[in-house]
């Protein structure tokens, strides 16, 4: 028999049980951005496999939570249904369905740790964390412990109690809104289709006395490893690991327990420390705690870089505290620059640059409507008469009520249909008016929401963006003022960084040596923007806090843009203004970045310290070089203290 014979591919399904309201609404409740309250099953063997009351399976695509929002191809297995069955069969006294809660991804990391060896995205297994570093997401853990305790007995969440009251709450009647779907997301077809899910295997009463709980839901964020595929797949994944191996009938590990839970829910940070419980009771776990000579619980191993650093047993809450404190310290020593007084850059406010001048919009439609009369042929989702009226009575109406204090409640979908058609017909010359209706809209909330949900060939931005190379001036002038205002939104700015960065790097750097000041100072202020979003992140993750966990950092992008701002500052001889944002913009850059040997190398050899200071001579910007103080004071301490 070949291998492709013997090998079954394995999918994720991925479900988003608030129905995209988290992804709109988290930043308004929380101060930062969750995307989705995310649910998973893995799909092997022509079944879907979930752990709900349970351990459940149904068709794929068939359970009560509808159609998957993505499907995640996780490779092939060469493990035989049989096996698997078995690997379940030894979990299953684990996954009771008394232990169904408001994470079930543990279950699904396990299995893809068992089939394929690798894991879920962290942006899912990390969501607990992600969730409880907020103060409103602690302020309502006991609303959604409350929602979910009733299921072990029932088999349905208990509904979200009433919060419209709750003082902790930003806005109860959105967090109301947002637990009432998820609730509903959690156990009902929302997409009609009949559900076909079953109990895959006979699950057993919880074991007794049983381990506590807490440990899978939303309200203690540690990672579960049932095999050593799923373990080794957290050490890869995080700098720091703090092990916890216990077994069920382990009286002292119920004794601390509670306090791991409690360092996971205030250390854990998405992508660098993860905390990590393995029952050597269940299934494979004691395979991995073989590998690491584990004879006793509880034992805590602590792990650097998928190193074993330090070994603890027994009940000692204390030593475990400090211990972890301890391996957090190595692990993320305090950057250089937290210790120098910088008092002009930390002035430097962090709100983008925007751009906000409202054209004469019916000059806009009058431009786009002749370009599109004046196309000699046409192609995409949207005829021309479509795409116009698309204009005509729904975006420029929009538009020309922008800001007031109740906007026409519209969907933005149809933006998107025409935006796609109109850059597939037109050349860049003629879209310049449509990249400055996006660089208006984008000025409001609702289209930035709604736009932060748009990934890749969905997003306009990126449509609008994949036009830049080689467009005239209109357009490059447009398409960078229109970027610079989508850094306004925090969910939009990280989307951009993470999957587009470089080609707007490579936007910017062009506009910068364009012999239009007006480019340069369009290209100058989204250089800005760019990176006061990754400041922002930087401060949060010095801070500790999980928001700046998800910053992206790139030594090979921070080396480009130093040296490309260099260079620039170096040549601007006469608008003051381009200087003073591009040495923010290098400020910013420097201070917190983790590429700090590299950069200071970088600055010495390009002779960084001297081209700042030239611009503070006679000549170096305008006749009398830098004249305004804020500007003059910046570039004397980005010189003297960030470039020596």
């Amino acid at each position: 028999m070949s291998d492709s014979e013997m090998s079954a591919p394995v999918k994720v399904y991925v479900y988003d049980l608030s129905k995209g309201l988290a992804g709109q609404l988290s930043l308004q409740l929380t101060g930062k951005q969750i995307d989705g309250v995310w649910h998973t099953s893995v799909v092997a063997f022509e079944k879907e496999i979930f752990y709900g009351p349970g351990i459940c399976e149904t068709e794929p695509g068939r359970s009560h939570h509808g159609s998957p929002l993505r499907i995640i191809d996780m490779g092939d297995t060469s493990i035989d249904e049989q096996t698997f069955v078995e690997y379940l069969g030894q979990i299953k006294e684990y996954y009771t369905a008394d232990k169904v809660n408001f994470n079930c991804n543990s279950f699904t990391n396990d299995c893809l740790g068992f089939l394929t060896g690798g894991s879920l995205p962290s942006y899912i297994k990390d969501l607990p964390s992600d969730f409880l570093s907020t103060p409103f997401g602690a302020a309502l853990r006991p609303t959604i412990d409350a929602m979910f305790k009733g299921r072990a007995s029932t088999g349905v969440l208990t509904p979200p109690p009433d919060i419209s009251t709750t003082t902790d709450s930003p806005n109860p009647a959105l967090a109301s809104s947002l637990l009432q779907t998820v609730a509903s997301g959690a156990t009902s077809n929302s997409s009609g289709a009949p559900s076909s899910s079953r109990s895959y295997l006979p699950t057993p009463a919880p074991t007794s006395p049983p381990t506590p709980v807490q440990s899978n839901s939303l309200t203690a964020p540690v990672h579960i490893a049932t095999n050593p595929s799923s373990f080794h797949n957290v050490l890869h994944a995080h700098r720091a690991v703090i092990a916890f191996f216990t077994s069920a009938t382990c009286g002292p590990c119920r004794m601390i327990e509670p306090v791991f839970e409690d360092l996971a829910r205030s250390k854990s940070r998405a992508n660098d420390v993860a905390f990590v419980k393995i029952d050597l009771s269940v299934g494979m776990s004691n395979a991995v705690g073989g590998e690491y000579g584990v004879r006793v619980t509880p034992t805590f191993i602590l792990f650097l870089d998928g190193n074993k650093t330090h070994e603890m047993k027994g009940v000692n809450a204390p030593e475990l505290r400090t211990q972890v404190d301890l391996l957090l310290y190595q692990a993320f020593p305090p950057h250089p620059h937290t210790t120098l007084s910088l008092p002009a850059i930390e002035a430097i406010p962090l709100n983008a640059i925007l751009f906000s001048q409202v054209p004469n919009l019916d000059t806009v439609l009058a431009k786009v409507t002749g370009f599109i009369d004046a196309a000699p042929s046409w192609s995409g989702s949207t005829t021309k008469e479509a795409t116009k009226q698309t204009l005509v009575n729904n975006i420029i109406p929009y538009l020309k009520v922008r800001g007031s204090s109740s906007p026409p409640n519209i969907s933005f979908e149809p933006w998107k249909d025409a935006t796609t058609s109109l850059v597939a017909n037109l050349s860049a010359g003629e879209l310049f008016p449509v990249a400055d209706m996006w660089r208006v809209a984008l000025l409001e909330p609702a289209v930035c929401g709604w736009s932060a949900t748009k990934l890749g060939p969905e997003s306009p931005i990126l449509v609008l963006l994949s036009k830049a190379e080689g467009a005239p001036r209109s357009y490059t002038l447009t398409l960078l003022r229109m970027i610079s205002n989508a850094f306004s939104n925090k969910v939009i700015a990280r989307e951009l960084l993470l999957s587009s960065r470089s080609s707007i790097t490579a936007l910017v750097v062009a506009a910068l040596l364009h012999d239009d000041a007006t480019v340069r100072l369009a290209a100058a202020s989204l250089a800005f923007n760019m990176v006061a979003h990754l400041q922002r992140l930087r401060v949060e993750k010095v801070r500790g806090n999980v928001e700046g966990d998800d910053v992206g950092e790139n030594e090979d992008w921070d080396v480009e843009i130093t040296s490309a701002l260099l260079e620039v500052i170096e040549r601007e001889k006469a608008n003051e203004e381009i200087v003073h944002r591009l040495t923010a913009s290098l400020a910013l850059l420097i201070r917190l970045s983790p590429s700090i040997e590299q950069l200071t190398s970088l600055l010495e050899v390009l002779q960084a310290q001297k081209i700042l200071k030239d611009k503070l001579e006679r000549g170096g910007c305008g006749e009398a070089g830098v004249v305004k103080m804020e500007a003059r004071k910046l570039i004397e301490e980005v010189a003297e203290k960030l470039c020596r």
